[in-house]
Protein backbone atom coordinates (compact mmCIF):
# COMPACT_ATOMS: atom_id res chain seq x y z
CA UNK A 1 0.00 0.00 0.00
CA UNK A 2 1.30 3.52 -1.01
CA UNK A 3 2.14 5.92 2.19
CA UNK A 4 0.34 9.57 1.15
CA UNK A 5 0.53 12.49 3.38
CA UNK A 6 -2.44 15.34 3.67
CA UNK A 7 -1.92 18.33 4.75
CA UNK A 8 -4.35 18.97 8.10
CA UNK A 9 -7.39 20.29 6.48
CA UNK A 10 -10.84 21.40 9.31
CA UNK A 11 -11.84 18.01 8.28
CA UNK A 12 -8.37 16.33 9.24
CA UNK A 13 -8.28 18.24 12.19
CA UNK A 14 -9.73 15.44 14.65
CA UNK A 15 -7.73 12.91 12.68
CA UNK A 16 -4.73 14.57 13.13
CA UNK A 17 -5.00 14.66 17.18
CA UNK A 18 -6.63 11.68 17.80
CA UNK A 19 -3.68 9.80 15.76
CA UNK A 20 -0.92 12.02 17.06
CA UNK A 21 -2.48 11.51 20.93
CA UNK A 22 -2.08 7.50 20.10
CA UNK A 23 0.92 7.50 18.83
CA UNK A 24 2.29 9.69 21.61
CA UNK A 25 1.02 7.74 24.13
CA UNK A 26 2.19 4.64 22.38
CA UNK A 27 6.04 5.65 22.50
CA UNK A 28 6.28 8.24 24.91
CA UNK A 29 4.32 7.48 28.27
CA UNK A 30 7.27 6.55 30.38
CA UNK A 31 8.48 9.90 29.46
CA UNK A 32 6.11 11.40 32.85
CA UNK A 33 5.26 10.43 36.31
CA UNK A 34 2.69 8.12 36.69
CA UNK A 35 2.16 7.87 33.01
CA UNK A 36 0.14 11.37 33.00
CA UNK A 37 0.88 12.72 29.44
CA UNK A 38 -1.78 15.44 29.77
CA UNK A 39 0.39 18.14 29.84
CA UNK A 40 1.95 17.09 26.72
CA UNK A 41 -1.28 16.06 24.96
CA UNK A 42 -2.88 19.65 25.66
CA UNK A 43 -0.09 20.93 24.49
CA UNK A 44 0.31 19.63 21.12
CA UNK A 45 -3.18 18.16 20.17
CA UNK A 46 -6.08 20.18 21.99
CA UNK A 47 -8.41 20.81 19.03
CA UNK A 48 -7.39 24.78 19.53
CA UNK A 49 -3.78 24.65 19.85
CA UNK A 50 -3.89 22.26 16.12
CA UNK A 51 -6.24 24.64 14.14
CA UNK A 52 -4.04 27.47 15.66
CA UNK A 53 -1.02 25.71 14.16
CA UNK A 54 -2.62 24.59 11.30
CA UNK A 55 -3.72 28.54 10.47
CA UNK A 56 -0.25 29.68 11.42
CA UNK A 57 1.95 30.02 7.62
CA UNK A 58 5.43 29.48 9.23
CA UNK A 59 3.88 25.75 10.49
CA UNK A 60 3.25 22.83 8.44
CA UNK A 61 0.75 19.81 9.82
CA UNK A 62 0.15 16.43 7.79
CA UNK A 63 -1.54 12.87 8.24
CA UNK A 64 0.42 10.47 7.06
CA UNK A 65 -1.33 7.43 5.66
CA UNK A 66 -0.98 3.83 4.40
CA UNK A 67 -3.47 3.12 2.04
CA UNK A 68 -6.28 4.85 3.40
CA UNK A 69 -5.77 4.14 7.10
CA UNK A 70 -4.40 6.91 9.29
CA UNK A 71 -1.05 5.86 10.46
CA UNK A 72 1.16 9.18 12.09
CA UNK A 73 1.03 12.83 11.99
CA UNK A 74 3.83 15.62 10.83
CA UNK A 75 4.76 19.02 12.24
CA UNK A 76 7.18 21.11 10.20
CA UNK A 77 8.63 24.42 10.79
CA UNK A 78 9.78 25.45 7.01
CA UNK A 79 11.88 28.53 8.65
CA UNK A 80 13.36 27.52 12.05
CA UNK A 81 17.54 28.85 12.60
CA UNK A 82 19.52 26.54 14.69
CA UNK A 83 22.31 27.73 16.18
CA UNK A 84 24.07 29.20 13.54
CA UNK A 85 22.39 27.84 10.73
CA UNK A 86 19.64 30.57 9.25
CA UNK A 87 15.90 30.34 9.10
CA UNK A 88 16.14 30.99 5.51
CA UNK A 89 18.73 27.70 5.89
CA UNK A 90 17.20 25.84 8.40
CA UNK A 91 14.19 23.31 8.52
CA UNK A 92 12.79 21.64 11.43
CA UNK A 93 11.06 18.39 11.95
CA UNK A 94 8.84 18.89 14.87
CA UNK A 95 7.40 16.00 14.86
CA UNK A 96 7.03 12.91 13.21
CA UNK A 97 4.94 9.86 14.78
CA UNK A 98 3.63 6.70 14.17
CA UNK A 99 1.41 4.26 15.19
CA UNK A 100 3.56 1.44 16.64
CA UNK A 101 1.43 -0.94 14.75
CA UNK A 102 3.09 0.65 11.65
CA UNK A 103 6.49 1.13 12.83
CA UNK A 104 9.30 -0.58 10.91
CA UNK A 105 7.01 -1.03 7.67
CA UNK A 106 9.53 2.18 5.99
CA UNK A 107 6.64 4.43 6.81
CA UNK A 108 9.33 6.72 8.20
CA UNK A 109 11.86 6.40 5.77
CA UNK A 110 8.49 7.94 3.03
CA UNK A 111 8.09 10.32 5.84
CA UNK A 112 11.38 11.82 5.83
CA UNK A 113 12.11 11.40 1.85
CA UNK A 114 8.91 13.70 1.43
CA UNK A 115 10.46 16.13 4.05
CA UNK A 116 13.19 16.50 1.98
CA UNK A 117 11.62 17.20 -1.17
CA UNK A 118 9.39 19.62 0.13
CA UNK A 119 12.59 20.98 1.90
CA UNK A 120 14.69 20.87 -1.11
CA UNK A 121 12.26 22.90 -3.10
CA UNK A 122 12.55 25.83 -0.50
CA UNK A 123 15.94 25.99 -1.49
CA UNK A 124 17.06 24.79 2.41
CA UNK A 125 20.44 23.38 3.33
CA UNK A 126 19.86 21.20 6.38
CA UNK A 127 17.32 18.88 8.06
CA UNK A 128 16.52 19.31 12.08
CA UNK A 129 14.91 17.58 14.48
CA UNK A 130 15.28 16.28 18.22
CA UNK A 131 14.98 12.73 19.52
CA UNK A 132 15.22 11.13 22.53
CA UNK A 133 18.82 9.42 23.81
CA UNK A 134 17.16 6.59 24.81
CA UNK A 135 14.68 4.57 22.75
CA UNK A 136 14.90 2.88 18.67
CA UNK A 137 14.60 6.48 16.92
CA UNK A 138 18.27 7.56 17.28
CA UNK A 139 19.35 4.50 15.42
CA UNK A 140 16.75 5.29 12.92
CA UNK A 141 17.49 8.65 12.12
CA UNK A 142 21.26 7.70 12.05
CA UNK A 143 20.61 5.03 9.52
CA UNK A 144 19.17 7.33 6.98
CA UNK A 145 21.60 9.79 7.21
CA UNK A 146 21.38 12.09 10.30
CA UNK A 147 23.79 12.83 12.80
CA UNK A 148 24.52 14.23 16.47
CA UNK A 149 25.17 18.02 16.35
CA UNK A 150 24.63 18.34 20.24
CA UNK A 151 22.88 17.08 23.20
CA UNK A 152 19.63 19.17 24.12
CA UNK A 153 16.69 18.18 26.73
CA UNK A 154 12.79 18.25 26.78
CA UNK A 155 11.24 21.14 27.70
CA UNK A 156 8.61 20.38 30.05
CA UNK A 157 9.12 21.06 33.91
CA UNK A 158 7.13 17.86 34.57
CA UNK A 159 8.66 15.63 32.63
CA UNK A 160 10.81 12.85 34.59
CA UNK A 161 14.68 14.32 34.91
CA UNK A 162 16.20 10.79 33.99
CA UNK A 163 13.65 10.80 30.40
CA UNK A 164 14.78 14.90 29.56
CA UNK A 165 17.53 13.81 27.42
CA UNK A 166 17.48 14.71 23.70
CA UNK A 167 20.00 15.04 20.65
CA UNK A 168 20.11 17.78 17.90
CA UNK A 169 20.41 15.97 14.58
CA UNK A 170 20.67 17.38 11.07
CA UNK A 171 20.43 15.95 7.73
CA UNK A 172 22.33 18.30 4.78
CA UNK A 173 20.64 18.06 2.02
Amino acid sequence: MEVSFAPVSPDLMATYINVGKQSYKEHYVHLWPDGDISTYISSSFSKKVVDEERKDPSTLLYVIYKGTVPVGVLKLIPNKALDTLSAQAAFHIQKIYLLNAYSGMGIGVSAIRFVENIARKMGKKILWLDTMQKGKALAFYQKIGFTILKASELHFPNAKPSEKAMWTLIKPL
